[in-house]
């Protein structure tokens, strides 16, 4: 899951070697245009590019994610959805100001989007314990080490402030491979997409102001892996139910600047 950066090329405009420097850059190559808008999704969400903000153009957007003007306008297609930017014929697009709490699509009322992340949640409760619970006795080097780059790049990310979405997520994801069971890493392939930008997408339209992942999630990740480290599997499964238990209070009673 690791969204590796790289210079951005000779030449770049400013606008792009700024957003180089957020901790944006070249994707993996599958799902090129979902990893394009999710990046600039959160980067959007999490203030990192500020409302009224020009964003590059599409050949910037393309050398700097290193994909096609295409996969650029697809991905740039979806935050029109969503309401996150705009763009003005002539001038370019902009990050919008933040929209009230309508529905993304016809019917979508917010309880709607609430109940939609909470029956993510409850697939979560059921999948990732017996996930923890099995990797912590399969479990080889090579999925360890994956575990412990993935919870090194998010806490230097979250030290720096940059972009970590996609490390939390990762390490879950390695969780699910650990298993042996590729039935696992497909289900939560979906999640990621699923409930990561459903809860974003929520508090950025309930205007609550970004919210800084706590130590206190970062340390379940640690404790997580150690006990898979061991191979205590009642221990990583306990540990991971409340992970995400503590995970749905964060979402949902944290205040902003929390």
């Amino acid at each position: 899951m690791s969204n590796t950066s790289k210079p951005a090329r000779a030449g770049a405009s400013s606008d792009i070697l700024n957003l180089a420097a957020a901790g944006l850059g070249p994707v993996r190559p599958e799902r090129f245009a979902e990893r394009v808008y999710e990046t600039l999704f959160h980067a959007i969400v999490e203030g990192r590019i500020t409302v009224g903000s020009k964003l590059p153009s599409e050949n910037d957007l393309a050398t700097l994610f290193e994909v096609s003007r295409p996969v650029v306008r697809q991905a740039l297609d979806r935050l029109r959805e969503d309401q996150l930017v705009e763009s003005l014929r002539g001038s370019g697009t902009y990050v919008k100001e933040k929209p009230g709490l309508a529905p993304a699509q016809p019917g979508a009322e917010p309880e709607t989007r609430i109940g939609h992340i909470m029956n993510g949640l409850e697939l979560r409760l059921v999948i990732e314990p017996e996930c923890a619970a099995m990797a912590a006795l399969r479990r080889n080097r090579q999925d360890l080490d994956r575990m412990e780059r993935l919870l090194e790049g998010f806490e230097a990310a979250n030290r720096v402030g940059g972009i970590a979405h996609h490390y939390d997520f990762g390490f879950h994801e390695a969780i699910a491979t650990a298993t042996g069971n590729l039935r696992f890493v497909q289900v939560m392939k979906t999640l990621e997409y699923d409930v990561s930008h459903a809860v974003n997408m929520l508090r950025h339209l309930m205007h609550i102001a970004p919210w800084k992942r706590s130590q206190d999630a970062m340390d379940e990740h640690r404790q997580i892996f150690e006990l898979i480290r061991v191979q205590d599997a009642e221990g990583a499964r306990r540990a991971m139910r409340g992970h995400i238990e503590n995970a749905r209070t964060r979402m949902f009673n944290s205040r902003p600047g929390l």
